[in-house]
């Protein structure tokens, strides 16, 4: 469930740019003057509903299937995708405390090279999630 795919509505604005809506979060609008624009905040705009919802313990609503959505003549239809873990990458870098064991000569051997723990372990982590 890392990576969401929801439709949106790209509306032309009469001032210029673009208004975005979500069918599956009627809540959810944001705008933006490019289309570029228009489309991080999209993203940014999808990621806070997502994460509100994860947060409050929340379905999330299925996708709606774009055949399902006729757009007006002056919007577009676009799938707009969120990755979440790239989001809490990003935005949850809390800090947790881990208590661990190591064998005795390791910790001697690391700690005479200053050696960074955390770092290692986070490091070593990050690796290991990726394969």
């Amino acid at each position: 469930m890392n990576k969401l795919f929801y439709p949106a509505l790209f509306h032309t604005a009469e001032e210029g740019g673009f208004w975005i809506s979500f069918p599956d979060f009627p809540e959810c609008l944001t705008q933006g003057e490019t289309m570029e624009e228009a489309y991080d905040m999209a993203v940014a705009s999808l990621g806070l509903s997502i994460t509100d919802l994860l947060k409050e313990n929340s379905p999330l609503p299925e996708p709606s299937s774009p055949a399902d959505i006729h757009p007006d003549p002056d919007s577009v239809l676009l799938v707009v995708e969120f990755d979440l873990k790239e989001y809490r990458c990003k935005h949850n870098s809390k800090a947790v405390k881990k208590t661990l064991t190591i064998p005795e000569w390791l910790n001697e051997e690391a700690l005479a090279l200053n050696i960074n723990f955390s770092a290692v372990l986070q490091e070593a982590l990050i690796h290991k999630l990726q394969k």
